[in-house]
């Protein structure tokens, strides 16, 4: 099982970067190598709603459906899968003492074992940590300009 851990802190304050990350429409514009977050069924935020997902990373195509298992508005986002490759995503909100907010992801991942399981390491585990740093610093980025663009 293969565990990272990120800490970014930002400028923006914490509901705006809640509702970016929440809404399920810009996750392929700050989640590095995914290609595709569709909700299934009607409900598309919250406890209990659930993603189809589509990450490419190098020449292979990873496909999983996810479930939001924990939800508070503007404090947690835990996202685990319940179909395809096995992980799991927390996403912490908290203010910082300047009206910015802090941002800590834990992502935990377990390939398929076997000739398949060895192969995906090979190309998965290299880019993990650079994945997760340029999400990471994408996210914080968007977070940024979307809070500029609200104070105009």
């Amino acid at each position: 099982m293969g565990h990272i851990h990120r800490t970014a802190t930002t400028t923006a304050p914490v509901g705006t970067g809640f509702a970016y990350v929440d809404d399920y429409r810009n996750v392929p514009d700050w989640m590095f190598g995914v290609t595709r977050f569709e909700p299934v069924g009607a409900q598309s935020q919250g406890l209990g709603s659930e993603f189809d997902v589509t990450m490419k990373i190098g020449p292979s195509a990873l496909h999983s459906r996810v479930r939001i298992t924990s939800w508070e508005q503007d404090r947690l986002i835990v996202l685990d899968s319940v179909g395809g490759i096995t992980s799991s995503s927390t996403w912490r909100f908290s203010p910082t003492p300047a009206g910015g907010s802090e941002l800590a992801v834990d992502f935990d991942y377990t390939l398929p074992g076997g000739l398949i399981g060895r192969a995906l390491a090979k190309v998965v585990e290299p880019v993990v940590g650079t994945a997760i740093a340029q999400t990471e610093s994408t996210l914080r980025r968007k977070v940024e300009e979307r809070a500029r663009s609200a104070e105009s």
